[in-house]
Order: C-alpha cells, then sequence, then structure tokens
C-alpha cells in the first residue's frame, strides 16, 4: 500500500489549501484515513480522521472549524481542506491508513503512511 500526499506550500495567515492524499495498492474503502502533522522540534499530532465511507469525523481541538476532512472512495483519495491557516499550523502533514473499523486518533495504530507534505504559514 502507498499512500501520496501533496498540495502542501508557502501562504500567508488567514490563506486556505487543500491537501490530498491518494491510496494505492489496497482497497481504500477498508481504510480509516487519518491527517497528522510534524511541526519542527515538536511530536507528531493528530489533525483528523474520517471512517472507511466518509460518515464519521474526528478534529483535533487546534483544528475544528477551520479544517475539513474528506474522501472520494471512487478516486482512493482522502482530503484535507485548511482554512484561516495560521503560522501554528506550519508543519509537514501526513496523511495514513488504519486497517481498523472504527476513527482513531492514536498515530501509532495507523499501518500506512504516506511521505508528508510541507505547509508553511507565514504572519
Amino acid at each position: 500500500v502507498q499512500l501520496q500526499a501533496s498540495g502542501g506550500g508557502l501562504v500567508q495567515a488567514g490563506d486556505s489549501l487543500r491537501l490530498s492524499c491518494a491510496v494505492s495498492g489496497g482497497d481504500f474503502s477498508e481504510f480509516v484515513m487519518g491527517w497528522f502533522r510534524q511541526a519542527p522540534g515538536k511530536e507528531r499530532e493528530f489533525v483528523a480522521t474520517i471512517s472507511r465511507l466518509g460518515e464519521t469525523t474526528y478534529y483535533a481541538d487546534s483544528v475544528k472549524g477551520r479544517f475539513t476532512i474528506s474522501r472520494d472512495n471512487a478516486k482512493n483519495t482522502v482530503y484535507l481542506e485548511l482554512s484561516n491557516l495560521q503560522p501554528a499550523d506550519t508543519a509537514v502533514y501526513y496523511c495514513a491508513a488504519d486497517l481498523g473499523v472504527i476513527i482513531n486518533i492514536w498515530a501509532e495504530e495507523y499501518d500506512y503512511w504516506g511521505q508528508g507534505t510541507q505547509v508553511t504559514v507565514s504572519s
């Protein structure tokens, strides 16, 4: 299974971005998907997760109301819409796939990881 994240970039505070993560080599609809991020000098942290059919989502408090996770099972892709970006959102964003059956906030339980995409927000 391979995950390819894309869509990061350098933006200004208040701007928006859409991250994508394309999954290949497995049955995408069997994966709970998650987004995590890691800022310089900090540990990887949970951002958002979505259930296998997309009916359930869950967000970290720090992004709730600003970020939206979604998926298109026909395209084997999960998305993360980032709005009202702030400098504190600067990090490498990773997508991950979990063979479990419920949404999951724990990075150590995810089975597959993408390579990450850099998001940098200037003030």
